[in-house]
């Protein structure tokens, strides 16, 4: 049964970090191109970061030099690091997975097959 199951999240001053976690069961992250979204309410889905299983990256620029993702291939885990939180940071935070790479460019949500429960992430000025 395929799961991704995530942890981490939280609250947070403005100017802090926190670090999202998520395993994945059934299937191998670093066979899949693995993302992170976001969404708040009333607000589309937004893609903050990308990793294809060859370990090429791509980040919003909302996010860049702040977020990294990164995955733990014996653990079969998906990491986002999060520093410099912002309070527009503040959103629920998804994991997501998908058989096709990214070309250079983020993947449309339909793309990806699995979805991670969520997580809310709360900045505060």
């Amino acid at each position: 049964q395929v799961r991704l199951v995530q942890s981490g999240g939280g609250s947070v001053q403005a100017g802090g970090s926190l670090h999202l976690s998520c395993a994945a069961s059934g299937f191998t992250v670093s066979n899949f191109c693995m993302a992170w979204f976001r969404q708040d309410p009333g607000n589309e889905r937004e893609e903050v970061a990308i990793i294809n299983s060859d370990g090429s990256t791509l980040y919003a620029d909302s996010v860049k030099e702040r977020f990294t993702i990164s995955r733990a291939n014996a653990e079969n885990i998906l990491y986002l690091h999060m520093n410099n939180l912002k309070p527009e940071d503040t959103a629920m935070y998804y994991c997501a997975a998908t058989p096709f790479q990214h070309g250079g460019r983020f993947l449309n949500a339909p793309a990806f097959t699995y979805w991670g429960q969520g997580t809310q992430v709360t900045v505060s000025s």
